[in-house]
């Protein structure tokens, strides 16, 4: 049987500039198409939904190879780090 990784980053959000959660939806939105698109992995909002200013990201990926799995997940979290309009809070990778 064949074995699998999964690389599980969160990313814990603070978005200043959000007035309203509909602005953070829109925001969240567009970054979370970005990260798909550019690093197929799964992108949800998993926590502090109903806060208008922070958000905290899980990003998601499987792969036979958990040091390719990890690199992934690492670079698409260096990539919402750099295209936020916020700052990081707190990020973490694990290998399940």
């Amino acid at each position: 049987m064949a074995t699998a990784r999964v690389a599980l980053g969160m990313v814990e959000l603070h978005l200043p500039e959000v007035g309203s959660l509909k602005a953070k939806r829109h925001v969240l939105k567009g970054l979370k198409e970005r990260v798909r698109a550019r690093f197929e992995v799964s992108v949800a909002e998993v926590d502090h939904q109903d806060v208008w200013q922070r958000a905290t990201l899980a990003v998601a990926y499987v792969s036979a190879d958990a040091r390719h799995a990890n690199e992934v997940v690492s670079k698409a979290m260096d990539f919402i780090e750099d295209n936020v309009d916020g700052r990081v809070l707190e990020t973490f990778v694990e290998i399940l």
